[in-house]
């Protein structure tokens, strides 16, 4: 996405990554910089393609739905449930409102261990060890509410088609005390949030970086938190029929600094408390489960939800044996990675990294691509020494 005049004019070029020790993720950062300010960025991605929709291709819907967990560890809850709600949609098959809530349970546990993930790591290039263990210690909480709430603490396999699985399921015991480990969790973000977005040294060093302004926002495809946080808002809950019967604020800032896109983050994580405890307090009593369906030939069907890190879509369809035909699944963090080219420019060099690091990017999601012959009209598939290529010498 860089300027080419802009390149040309820069004195020096910055290589970062695809390894480096500034970097979370595996892509390469070109900074163009003149007198050590960033005045062009250019962000190469893919560099670990899996092929994970490929895979799917021909499997049984459910088997290719379990697979879905696997793009991520840290958002696998809404992958699979995201997908899970593409196929009931498109097959017709009603889902009890009891199994809508622990649903929408996992989906806001996750998104609370995803922002705090993001801040420790944050904190941690900031150079703030101590802030950042505080959230990995906040986060382990929220990890161990998972496990008890699914027997698991990173692919909790809760959404079935039709429902939840039978060991997500909360009775009356199992949400007393849900409820106290999360009053508890409650109380520790808040002393947290109180305390580092009033730390003088955190707030001058990340008050006035990293800028991208509204236009931009949306012009560059910037998701999730990274768009609100630009004062746009924007949050596909409201538009998720599951999320209907929850009252919630959609956190915004217009500041669209780095501190904004910190903030917004940590005040989605007491939005999601909020939605957590509103959704154990009025669980339907029912049962969880729909078994009265059939999976067969599908048309096209899709399905978008909020993750952690913004949009989310899946969509595929079915053959008449129910096997999966064309899987398409698309995840906020390209779009977002792509909107810090631009908010890089005009910064200190030694900012950079943490800028680019404040979209939130996660590359395990990123890594499925479909690129488009323009000249010829067709998609095609690259191959490994294809990608390499591309993501040696320029950007695909």
């Amino acid at each position: 996405m860089a300027d080419t005049d802009r390149k040309d004019r820069a004195e020096y070029e910055v290589p970062l990554g695809i390894v480096h020790s500034a970097l979370l993720e595996p892509f390469r950062t070109r900074l163009f910089v003149d007198d050590e300010t960033v005045v062009d960025a250019e962000i190469t991605y893919d560099s670990a393609h899996r092929g994970i929709e490929r895979i799917m291709e021909g499997m049984p819907v459910q088997k290719g739905l379990i697979i879905t967990e696997r793009i991520c560890g840290i958002c696998s809850h809404i992958h699979l449930w995201n997908g899970t709600r593409m196929v009931e949609q498109g097959l017709g098959i009603e889902v009890p409102q009891r199994a809508h809530h622990i649903r929408v349970i996992g989906n806001e546990l996750e998104r609370i261990h995803s922002h705090l993930l993001f801040l420790g790591h944050a904190f941690e290039i900031l150079g703030h060890e101590t802030f950042s263990m505080r959230c990995f210690m906040l986060r382990e909480p929220v990890q161990n509410i998972l496990f008890f709430l699914s027997g698991n603490r990173v692919h909790y396999t809760i959404s079935v088609i039709g429902g939840i699985r039978p060991r997500a399921d909360i009775d009356k015991e199992k949400r007393r005390t849900l409820l106290g480990m999360l009053n508890s969790l409650e109380e520790g973000c808040k002393n947290f949030a109180n305390r580092a977005l009033k730390d003088s040294l955190i707030v001058s060093r990340i008050k006035e970086i990293g800028y991208l302004s509204k236009d931009d926002a949306v012009k560059y495809g910037a998701l999730g938190p990274n768009l609100r946080a630009s004062g746009v808002c924007e949050d596909v809950r409201t538009r998720v029929s599951e999320y209907s019967n929850f009252d919630f604020d959609i956190i915004v800032y217009d500041g669209g600094a780095v501190l904004d896109r910190v903030a917004c983050r940590v005040f989605e994580v007491l939005e999601s408390i909020k939605i957590i405890r509103q959704a154990l307090e009025t669980l339907p009593d029912e049962e969880p489960m729909n078994v009265d369906f059939e999976i067969g030939e599908m048309g096209f069907s899709t399905s978008y939800n909020e993750a952690a890190r913004g949009e989310i879509y899946d969509s595929c369809a079915l053959d008449e044996s129910g096997r999966i035909k064309n899987y398409i699944n698309r995840t906020p963090s390209m779009s977002s990675i792509s909107a810090m080219e631009v908010s890089c420019i005009g910064d200190h060099l030694t900012d950079a990294s943490l800028i680019i690091a404040s979209c939130d990017p996660c590359l395990t999601c990123t890594n499925r691509i479909t690129v488009v012959d323009e000249n010829k009209g067709r998609e095609y598939v690259l191959g490994p020494d294809e990608i390499r290529s591309m993501t040696r010498r320029r950007r695909i």
